[in-house]
């Protein structure tokens, strides 16, 4: 951190935020800490490409990197063995039909070494959000049990991505890849996916500078879906 960075404090009575021009290089893209997670605020938060991230003993931190990272709908990367995976017939894929179960297996996944930022308060705030329709999940399932899914949040055509898992080796795939195919219906040019990871690379996830990515975040959440487009389904 720079003599010249200063890090905004936020009070639960107001939903403001500072300039994204604000935001910390060190550690990259840190904003502000403090308010809380209402549905309000969240929305308000996405809405300007804002998200929270932090740990179980850290007070609420919201973030905005510069780069972030997206995955451009027709940049989805498939590989051959997934190909092969995709064509099977094994597996169903939902949308919005069990989204509590997708995040109590996110916060929680079996491969995940490291604490969870899936904290109990964030798993409240973001189960509120889906009741309210702004958060969303893709579930994989193999007869009726779950083995993998996604969730994020939407606000019309602006998807982020929030976090994944699998039981099943490549669920988290489909789940993306079914994801890919149904914001395609719609012409939405992209996935938001807030920081860059290996799987996230090895799927066509790319870096680009924050300003390029309001300026496409703008767009996308500019384009309106129909009213049924995350309704509870099989894809």
């Amino acid at each position: 951190m720079t003599m010249s960075q200063t890090l905004h404090y936020i009070s639960s009575d107001s939903l403001a935020f500072p300039s994204l021009d604000s935001a910390l290089s060190d550690p990259n893209g840190l904003l502000a800490v403090g308010g809380d997670l209402s549905c309000k605020r969240l929305v308000s938060a996405y809405s300007q490409g804002i998200f929270p991230w932090f740990g179980e003993q850290d007070p609420i931190m919201w973030w905005s990197p510069d780069p972030r990272a997206i995955i451009a709908i027709k940049d989805i990367r498939i590989n051959r063995t997934l190909t092969k995976i995709l064509k099977k017939s094994d597996y169903r894929v939902s949308v919005n039909c069990n989204f509590d179960q997708v995040i109590d297996y996110c916060s929680d996944a079996p491969f995940r070494q490291e604490d969870t930022w899936i904290v109990p308060e964030m798993i409240d705030a973001y189960k509120q959000l889906h009741l309210q329709g702004f958060a969303h999940s893709i579930e994989v399932w193999m007869q009726d049990e779950l083995v993998g899914g996604l969730y994020g949040v939407a606000i019309n055509g602006y998807f982020s991505g929030e976090s994944m898992f699998y039981t099943k080796s490549n669920a988290s795939k489909i789940a993306l890849v079914y994801l890919v195919r149904l914001l395609a219906q719609e012409n939405i040019d992209f996935i938001d996916c807030q920081m860059l990871n290996p799987f996230l690379q090895d799927m066509g996830c790319k870096k680009i500078s924050r300003n390029k990515f309001i300026y496409l975040k703008n767009k996308a959440i500019n384009k309106v879906v129909p009213t049924n487009f995350w309704q509870a389904r099989n894809l």
